[in-house]
């Protein structure tokens, strides 16, 4: 009589090594560093990859948590689909990380690569009218021209351009920080809603459980239900 019983309990203690073992698999998997981008396409495929998959882990972490509900350990395996959400999120962080950080570090290798040109191209034309200045003019009246820029002076200007440049670069990197950091916040809120509204749904589910026990146990326990009178002749 009790052999069928243990039969189960061994098949379901193996059903969860086996699950725990996949999970874990699963992590080490995921949880691999990405590989390094080589070109601004690729690293834009990445970061659009990254918006899909991230819709697919919330996706596979949705449908998990129906299923868990008809598990025999329900909060084992919802701690489990948690884990494996939260990996394949944080693996998903690391590529988006490594794409914009790549695009970011391009625009400003192009940014300073165009400076220097300009500079050389300053410098050359500089050494032009030092080597062959033009012909002076008589001025048509006796007002004095306005005087010329120099070349340090010249320098200066443009050094100030690119420090308000930078500023404006860093303005905006912070502001697209706490933009991230934003909706980071927005989807932890709503998953803690989620694993609350779950946790609720799961006593709930206990609490009929156990009140079906009870009932059950008093039925037992009783002299049983009264007989049904007999309808009067």
């Amino acid at each position: 009589m009790t052999r069928q019983p243990m039969l189960r309990l061994a098949a379901i203690a193996a059903f969860s090594l086996m699950l725990g073992a996949c999970s874990n698999a699963e992590l080490a998997r995921e949880e691999a560093p990405p590989a390094p981008t080589t070109s601004p396409e690729q690293a834009e495929q990445r970061l659009a990859a990254v918006a899909a998959e991230r819709a697919a882990i919330e996706a596979r972490y949705a449908d998990r948590e129906v299923v868990c509900y008809d598990k025999f350990f329900v909060n084992r395996c919802l701690d489990e689909a948690r884990e494996v959400r939260r990996a394949a999120l944080v693996t998903q962080r690391a590529i988006e990380i490594e794409a914009a950080h790549y695009l970011r570090r391009l625009k400003v290798e192009e940014r300073d690569k165009a400076i220097a040109e300009a500079d050389a191209a300053y410098a050359e034309e500089e050494a032009k009218l030092a080597a062959d200045p033009p012909p002076v003019k008589e001025p048509a009246s006796t007002a004095l021209p306005p005087p010329r820029a120099k070349a340090g002076e010249s320098r200066v200007v443009r050094s100030q351009q690119r420090a308000q440049e930078a500023a404006a670069n860093a303005e905006k990197d912070a502001a697209e920080r706490a933009a991230n950091v934003a909706a980071y916040e927005e989807r932890r809120r709503k998953s803690e809603e989620r694993q609350k509204e779950v946790a609720r749904r799961v006593a709930e589910r206990e609490a009929k459980a156990a009140q079906r026990a009870a009932e059950e146990a008093k039925r037992t326990n009783g002299n049983g239900p009264a007989p049904t009178p007999s309808p009067a002749n």
